[in-house]
């Protein structure tokens, strides 16, 4: 067994969703969204690094020593699974685990609205689900994606760095290529999937110009491309993608988001009241001809009015949904603050009285624009 599996098998034993291996000091532990020292010494450089090259294969002790970091899929002997990144800072080596369960959960366990079952019947055009890192993306397209695996006979190709979730073949075949392993590239990874017979795609994450470019080719060529940005909100999401191509694209790019972008999901997890869990809480933007007309004119600052106005048809705002979860006693308030676009609706609720300033020369801020 791998030493570096001691503290892995410490961190599931414990229920955490992240193990930090740092030069410095001892090992940490993100326990519902707060990191946590475990009872242990301050790692060494030596020491870590020793801990590190244990676990990699010669190839990607190669990577690390040319200067890169390293993403990659970890088992560990005694049992689970984990998203590694390793990498170079000033004080040494350092390197997080992310765990991954074993089972995907369905969107029901993960109390997903469920418009998001309705998107999973689209047969062509793009769904986006953001959010900033660490707020679930991955674990609800998973769970999208097994929902499409047991209810619909499709070829699925799932591209993603590194993969996570493991899909077994259910009604649909799953097919999951890795960034590295499989494919040199994102881009390169669509441009082959499209001639791969493919119903759906999964873009691990939409990071650059090529991608977002084959990504909206393959919506557009009747397959369903799901994917990721990390954006907080649908109206940034919009922008992003509009902002992240030439110039001369511009028209292209809106006239493709107003007739194929079919929806945005974005997510934050928010702390449960007892502070032993978090909970999604969603913004979620279906594209109808009222926001397809405003991206088109360029008006995506009017769309969280649409938003706000199209609760019939699964739509939500972010403030909105945050509300409705505190009111119904499912989230901390205090937490959920932190999320919210504007904080002076939440003031009232928050129970932390080391916050009121804060709120306060928020609320002075908005009140002088």
């Amino acid at each position: 067994m791998a030493r570096i599996d001691s503290f892995l098998k410490l961190g599931l034993a414990q229920g955490c969703s992240d193990v930090h291996l740092s030069v410095g000091v001892p090992p940490m532990l993100r326990m519902n969204g707060d990191l946590m020292p475990i009872k242990f010494r301050q790692l060494s450089d030596t020491e870590l690094e020793t801990y590190v090259l244990e676990i990699l294969t010669n190839k990607q002790r190669e990577v690390l020593e040319s200067g890169h970091d390293l993403d990659f899929s970890y088992v560990a002997d005694e049992g689970g699974r984990f998203r590694v990144n390793v990498f170079r800072k000033v004080t040494g080596i350092g390197a997080v685990f992310r765990f991954i369960p074993a089972d995907v959960p369905t969107l029901d366990q993960l109390d997903m609205p469920p418009v998001l079952t309705k998107f999973c019947d689209y047969h062509q055009g793009m769904v986006l689900v953001t959010g900033s890192t660490g707020t679930g993306k991955s674990t609800t397209l998973a769970a999208m994606i097994d929902h499409l695996n047991e209810q619909r006979a499709l070829n699925i190709i799932s591209l993603e760095d590194p993969i996570e979730f493991v899909h077994p073949s259910k009604r649909a075949q799953v097919i999951q290529r890795e960034l590295g392993t499989h494919v040199t590239s994102f881009a390169d990874g669509v441009r082959s999937a499209m001639r791969e017979d493919p119903d759906v795609i999964l873009v691990g994450e939409l990071r650059d110009a090529e991608t977002i470019m084959m990504a909206m080719t393959a919506a557009e060529t009747g397959h369903l491309v799901l994917g990721t940005l990390h954006t907080t909100g649908a109206v940034k999401t919009i922008d992003r993608i509009i902002d992240a191509l030439p110039g001369e694209l511009r028209e292209q790019t809106k006239a493709f988001l107003a007739m194929s972008l079919k929806a945005v999901v974005t997510q934050v997890l928010v702390k449960t009241p007892d502070g032993r869990g978090r909970r999604a809480v969603l913004e979620i933007l279906v594209n109808n001809r009222a926001i397809s007309k405003l991206i088109q004119t360029d008006q995506t600052h009017q769309i969280p009015s649409q938003l706000q106005t199209g609760k019939d048809q699964g739509m939500q705002l972010m403030d909105q949904s945050l509300l409705d979860a505190i009111s119904a006693k499912l989230i901390d308030p205090d937490d959920a603050i932190r999320f919210a676009n504007d904080k002076r609706k939440f003031s009232r609720f928050v129970t932390d009285t080391d916050m009121v300033p804060e709120l306060e020369l928020s609320d002075d801020r908005q009140g002088g624009r």
